[in-house]
């Protein structure tokens, strides 16, 4: 009923390619080391094959926590970038709002000098028609 059957090796060429901080090479080893049938020799050499995938282990997790630690410090690198860039923009709409308020002002200004003299005109023209009134003799 049940039949035994050698594991096919697996290739990772049959797998979709991932970003990892494995080279093609490693991975193939990786699979190579998994897909290996279990050896039927025992004592120091056995023993030497843990010692080697202990140390082996210890390498892989040493590479991989220095392609963490790199793209951690990329992904700042990339971060600090963007907040630079941001500072920079905010720096210059701030100048141009700057601008455009001392414009305003000045207009404001400007306009309110307007208003003052067309005020001050208008007093002196009402005065000036009520003289011309009183001298006609027409009662407003």
């Amino acid at each position: 009923m049940f039949f035994h059957q050698e594991p096919e090796p697996v290739h990772s060429s049959c797998f979709p390619v991932l970003q990892t901080m494995f080279t093609p090479a490693e991975i193939e080893e990786l699979f190579s080391l998994v897909n290996e049938p279990p050896s039927p020799e025992s004592g120091s050499q056995g023993s030497n094959r843990a010692v080697r995938s202990t140390h082996e282990r210890k390498l892989r997790r040493m590479q991989s926590n220095r392609e963490s630690a790199r793209r951690s410090r990329w992904r700042k690198k990339r971060h600090l970038e963007n907040l630079t860039n941001q500072q920079n923009r905010f720096r210059m709409e701030n100048r141009e709002l700057k601008n455009r308020l001392f414009l305003t002002m000045h207009q404001n200004l400007l306009l309110s000098v307007e208003n003052e003299r067309l005020r001050s005109e208008s007093l002196t023209l009402m005065a000036t028609l009520s003289n011309l009134y009183q001298i006609l003799g027409i009662s407003q």
